[in-house]
């Protein structure tokens, strides 16, 4: 295979054009009427580089002449440039006895240099042929560079009309104005939609005599012969200013992106930027795009989108050219002479062709996707990587485009607050750099909920702060993004920043003068404001036992210290005044030596408590248990306005009375009885995953009659919330993003283990400060995190948490604890083989395992790897 050359088309001056030198004059004529690209080229590398259409203005313009000295260089030698070559024509029609006015080409010189500069410094655009493509830059980019080309070519060009005698200067006049004017329409215009859709020749017979000037039929003469066999990277040699395509150009781009598409669409972008060779590049691309196989459409296309000279070429991958300059052919050549025709009559001749993006193959629904991104247009960008989504990285940049709409549509500090960030792709990923960044715009997210929901001044001017802060780092990190997203990411930036601001005010002063009141709590249950989390097991509880026409009784299972107690003890606050709830900690039952009179006897206490109705006499529930409590359930209901829900927590400790035989196995059919006996009570059950997985005869079809509810780690919002808003209104400390990452990262979520790290974080900042007496700021970091955890004390005080996972391992499924301590040292994962050859099980026992450890949100599976969820808990077991 024959390497692909790489193309270097830009010129090769290595030295400013010198004011002294005549062959740099002809250097710059050359340029001018040949070569006009590298006069961007020029100023972009000695000049100071130029500034864009939307942002250039006289003051702008004249601050960049006195900025650059090689500006102001370049504008006086095309002002040399112009009166030598208007001297040089005149002094030829002078010697073909044609009859000379030198002070009429004196005038026309000085019109046309003041008309020609003038123009270029108050635009400043890139100005050029755009017949082509529309959008596809000649190269004259700064106000100066175009100054000197409209300067140099006016100026001529109305100094040899001024200064020629009659018919020969109207000839020449007219010539330019319909060569330029007329012929900019018909003949590139009309010739190249013609050409394209029923052949390039076709279309340049039928332009040409308008638009010999834009065509420049006698550069690509000469040079298409120079370049059949390769592409010469010589200046004068290869066409520069036709947009006629050059022979065998298709075929042989075609066959550099087929062998290496990175160097390939290098050469592309050099076509691009130094000739007006824009239709082959569009055809060779979309050939190739067609041809490639699907696992690489979305990576070969973003490398297409990766830093294109022009953008027209991701949108023409996917848009039809063909359609499109049809379109603009209506819309300049035909609305401007058949003006007279009804407006609707030109809109629907005009609405006849297509231009929008299609969508009906991967590569072009792809490339639609990037180029929807680079023009601000999230929505739809959704819509065209939803074609897609099953490719290879297409469900990364589904979810990158559906982030980036939710973030846009956002333009308040309470919109922002409210929004709903869908889940991160999992690496490896194409866009990391935009992924990153998107990590921070989603802790602007968080840190504004924050504001908006915290009651604590200070915890909402930390949030606040660290928000705005992010914000800066985000805007200053900018040119990292690529560039189809990076202009909206930038928008999305600066709105947020600027509304963030405007409720700045309520920032103020911080001043810690005694020990900070710690808020965290841990072991305990957490109630009133310091709950946090949850909502989507709030919401449910409310749909189930609110909502609906009839109480349902509910299971809530997930292992130790997740947060069930807590959840049980707050939702009474959200049930409203016609739903009670009686919480029982089962735990306190102890032994029961009195059986199941004891277990219904504290179960009647607590429904006492809530609903006021006084309980049975002890020794009714001791000797006839059952029709006792269910004749006291009935008073109960008669009583009731709404409902009752029953909490039994810890309930695993049924199953252990009914093993130890301090209850009879026929209780959980009476409870059943009970579950199903009035539309006014229902129970709810917490405990273990082994609420779940209870098999027994005498639990099988009692769980069947109730609704599971899996309690897991709390997402990574909610920590983020319960370390930085712990719902103290005294609370003065704050944290580094990192650190909030930090303790995410190593807890998963797992609420106790994240209250029991804020607890230590917050006792070491007093002891430091107030009991040591040392400075330090009130800002924990992450190694501040990394001091809590390397401190030996650390995983004792955790143990019960620890202690819990780690027995529970050692029930059910065979080969759990054996599993845990193979992955222990490895924290990246084990793959299943690996697993099997470690632990000596046989597969059915090692999935079994696996899948009741999955079940405990002890492991998960990434990617073929399993590995354990919680990363404490992973060094513990390495500790023991």
């Amino acid at each position: 295979m024959t390497p692909v050359p790489r193309l270097d088309l830009a010129p090769k001056l290595k030295r400013p054009l010198s004011l002294w030198n005549p062959l740099d004059y002809l250097h710059l004529l050359y340029w001018v009427f040949f070569f006009p690209q590298a006069l961007r080229w020029y100023v972009d590398k000695f000049g100071g580089g130029y500034i864009s259409e939307k942002e250039i203005d006289w003051r702008k313009a004249w601050e960049l002449l006195r900025q650059n000295a090689i500006q102001i260089q370049l504008l006086f030698q095309g002002l040399v440039l112009t009166v030598i070559t208007s001297i040089a024509i005149g002094l030829i029609f002078q010697a073909v006895n044609v009859p000379v006015y030198w002070f009429g080409v004196a005038v026309g010189v000085v019109f046309g240099v003041v008309f020609g500069v003038a123009v270029g410094v108050a635009v400043g655009v890139v100005s050029g042929v755009t017949g082509v493509a529309f959008g596809v830059p000649l190269g004259v980019v700064s106000g100066v560079v175009f100054g000197v080309v409209l300067g140099v070519v006016f100026g001529v060009v109305l100094g040899v009309a001024f200064g020629v005698d009659g018919g020969v200067a109207v000839g020449v006049v007219t010539g330019v104005v319909f060569g330029v004017s007329v012929g900019v329409v018909s003949g590139v215009i009309y010739g190249v939609s013609v050409g394209v859709a029923g052949g390039v020749s076709v279309g340049v017979v039928s332009g040409v005599a308008g638009g010999v000037a834009i065509l420049r039929p006698e550069v690509w003469l000469i040079g298409s012969p120079l370049n059949l066999r390769t592409i010469q990277n010589s200046s004068w040699v290869l066409p520069r200013i036709t947009p006629l395509p050059l022979p065998n150009l298709v075929w042989r781009l075609q066959n550099w992106l087929e062998n290496d598409w990175e160097t390939g669409l290098h050469n592309t972008n050099q076509l691009l930027e130094y000739t007006l060779q824009f239709i082959p590049v569009v055809q060779a691309v979309n050939r190739v795009l067609a041809k490639i196989s699907s696992d690489q459409i979305i990576w070969n296309v973003s490398r297409l989108a990766a830093n294109p000279f022009d953008w027209n070429i991701v949108r023409f991958a996917s848009a039809s050219l063909d359609e499109t300059l049809k379109s603009r052919f209506i819309k300049s050549f035909v609305s401007s002479l058949f003006f007279f025709l009804p407006r609707s009559w030109r809109e629907d001749l005009q609405a006849r062709f297509n231009t929008d993006s299609r969508l009906d193959t991967p590569a072009r629904a792809a490339a639609a996707g990037f180029w929807h991104l680079h023009e601000k247009e999230p929505a739809r960008a959704i819509e065209a990587f939803t074609v897609v989504r099953s490719l290879l990285y297409g469900e990364e940049m589904f979810t990158l485009a559906q982030t980036l709409a939710a973030f846009e549509k956002a333009q308040k500090p309470a919109a922002i607050a409210a929004i709903q960030v869908p889940p991160f792709p999992q690496e490896p990923l194409l866009r990391p750099v935009t992924w990153k960044i998107l990590t921070n715009l989603r802790r602007v997210v968080e840190d504004a909920q924050f504001v908006n929901r915290s009651v604590s001044r200070s915890a909402r001017s930390l949030a606040l702060n660290r928000a705005l802060g992010e914000l800066t780092k985000i805007l200053n990190q900018a040119d990292t993004l690529p560039q189809a997203e990076q202009g909206l990411i930038i928008d999305i930036a600066e709105t947020w920043k600027e509304s963030l601001l405007q409720i700045a005010g309520e920032v103020g002063e911080i001043s810690i003068t005694k020990p900070v009141v710690n808020p965290y709590v841990v072991g305990d249950p957490v109630q009133g404001h310091l709950f946090v989390g949850r909502e989507d097991i709030i919401r449910q509880l409310e749909e189930l036992w609110v909502m609906g026409n009839q109480l349902q009784s509910i299971v809530l299972y997930g292992h130790r210290r997740m947060g069930k107690t807590s959840i049980l003890l707050n939702t009474a606050n959200c049930l409203g005044s016609q739903i009670q709830l009686a919480y029982v900690n089962l735990l306190l039952l102890g032994d029961s030596p009195q059986g199941v009179g004891e277990v219904l006897m504290a179960i009647c206490d607590e429904i006492s408590q809530t609903v006021k109705l006084p309980p049975p006499a002890d020794a009714d529930l001791l000797n006839l248990p059952y029709p006792t409590f269910k004749r006291y359930l009935k008073q109960v209901e008669a009583q009731l306005d709404g409902g009752l829900i029953i909490a039994l927590d810890e309930f695993e400790k049924i199953e252990d009375l009914i093993e130890a035989k301090k209850i009879p196995i026929d209780f959980m059919g009476s409870l059943r009885g009970l579950v199903q006996m009035s539309s006014k009570i229902a129970f709810a059950f917490a405990g273990l995953h082994t609420l779940e997985e209870m098999t027994a005869d005498y639990f099988q079809p009692f769980f069947a009659s109730v609704i599971p509810i899996h309690v897991g780690f709390q997402e990574r919002a909610a920590t983020r919330q319960i370390l930085a808003n712990p719902g103290n209104e005294d609370f003065l400390l704050d944290y580094i993003p990192e650190a909030l990452d930090e303790i995410y990262a190593l807890t998963h979520g797992q609420p106790y283990l994240v209250q029991l790290l804020g607890f230590q974080l917050v006792r070491g900042y007093n002891d430091y400060v107030f009991e040591q007496g040392r400075l330090r700021d009130p800002v924990f970091t992450v190694e501040d995190v990394k001091a809590v955890i390397n401190d030996p004390e650390f995983f004792k005080r955790g143990r019960y948490y620890f202690d819990g996972v780690w027995g529970q391992a050692a029930r059910g499924a065979k080969g759990q604890q054996a599993i845990v301590r193979v992955l222990a040292p490895h924290p990246e994962g084990l793959s299943l083989d690996a697993l099997a050859e470690s632990t000596g099980m046989n597969d059915h026992d090692l999935q079994e395992a696996l899948n009741t450890l999955k079940r405990h949100d002890v492991v998960e599976e990434t990617q073929g790897s399993w590995r354990i969820m919680v990363e404490l808990f992973r060094r513990w077991v390495l500790q023991q």
